[in-house]
Parts: C-alpha cells; structure tokens; sequence
C-alpha cells in the first residue's frame, strides 16, 4: 500500500488539475489574435474558447457572444467540448474515491480493499489527464497548422491562448497523480485473506480418555 505522504500529494494535483481542467473548459482562451504582418490593428483583439467568443478592447471592455449552434463549430472544438468536460468528471469522481480510499481516512475500515480502491483512483485520473491533453494538442496543432499556412488570410490566424498552456500542465499533473497511485497502491498479496492457523498433534489435540 502506498504510504500516507504519497496520497496527501495525490490528492493535492488531482484538487490543483480539476481546477485547471476547469478553467480550460470556462474560460474563452483556447485562441487569440495574432498581430502579425499588416494585420496591425490593436486596439481591439478577439478571444475564442469552447462556449463562446470574445472581442476585448483597449480600454478594457469586453463583448462575448455564445456560438449559434454546435453543429457549425470545427471538429476539434466539438471533442474539445464532450473530453473536458469527461476529464471534469474523472477528475472529481478519482479525486472522491482517492479520498475514501486513502490512509488517511477512516470511511473504508476494510484495509485489504484500500490499495484497490487507490488503484482505481490512479486509473481515473490517467484517463482524465490524457482526456484533457488530447483537445488541447488537437487545438494547438490546428492553430500553428493554420498560422504558418499562407492561404490562410492574416486577419484570421490565430495563435495559442493560456487555456492550451493552462490544460497542458492540468493532464501533466493528472498524470503524475495517477502514475504515483498505481506504483504506489499495490494490493499486498501477503495480508489478504484469512490467516491459517496451524497446530501440532501434540500441542492442540485435546486430551482423550481411552476406556
């Protein structure tokens, strides 16, 4: 079984990357403007995320518009949508079951069924971190995509905003946490099930009486 150290820690990045994973999936980021050539113009600047986009002036007034529909968002925005807001799931739900799980808790009092449950725990969340890495990367790799093509006009480019950095490090941390659990949340083979009792003949046979 993992040591109590390990687990607090555990807890800590999975509580650290639900936070980021959030924040990837709220905040309008994921794409900014990109001031480059004769597309000079900066006094205002467009923002772009899962749910919505935004226009931010100079003065620091900003418009946001929800997308009409689903069905006219690119590809990599629709997944976008349905892994983050899975890898928020995962993350919650791995995080409550770590915590019912771990040592340092009193919820499960059954010691063999501890390392299991981490075990599951570990799995979570590595699932959840590569749910949160995939969009991000498939996003990421469509904006330079897109940048260095010369077809694309200058206005249109865009370059890589924080929610991309940002759900970066939340799966990189997801899956440090879950990595840690399953080396860590082995079951010991040695203390499950019942122990066997042995006697010698001569030490536990009770006393008979021969006629």
């Amino acid at each position: 079984m993992g040591s109590v150290g390990v687990q607090i820690v555990c807890v800590a990045l999975g509580v650290l990357s639900l936070i980021g994973v959030i924040v990837c999936c709220v905040v309008p980021r994921w794409k900014v403007s990109s001031f480059v050539g004769s597309n000079i113009v900066t006094a205002q600047s467009n923002q772009e995320g899962l749910w919505m986009e935004c226009v931010v002036q100079s003065t620091g007034q900003q418009q946001c518009k929800s997308y009409d529909s689903l069905l006219v968002l690119p590809s990599d925005l629709q997944a976008a949508r349905a892994m983050t807001i899975i890898s928020c799931l995962f993350s919650c739900l791995s995080i409550l079951i770590l915590f019912c799980g771990a040592d340092f808790t009193t919820c499960i009092e059954n010691e063999d069924a501890k390392p299991k449950i981490s075990l599951v725990a570990g799995v979570g969340m590595l699932l959840a971190g590569l749910l949160v890495i995939i969009p991000v990367s498939w996003s990421a790799h469509i904006v330079v995509r897109d940048f260095n093509n010369p077809l694309v006009a200058t206005s249109l480019k865009r370059e890589l905003g924080a929610c991309i950095f940002v759900g970066w490090g939340a799966g990189v941390l997801l899956l440090l946490a879950g990595g840690l659990l399953c080396c860590f949340s082995r079951p010991n083979s040695g203390s499950s099930g019942g122990t066997a009792k042995y006697y010698s003949n001569s030490a536990s046979a009770p006393n008979k009486n021969y006629v």
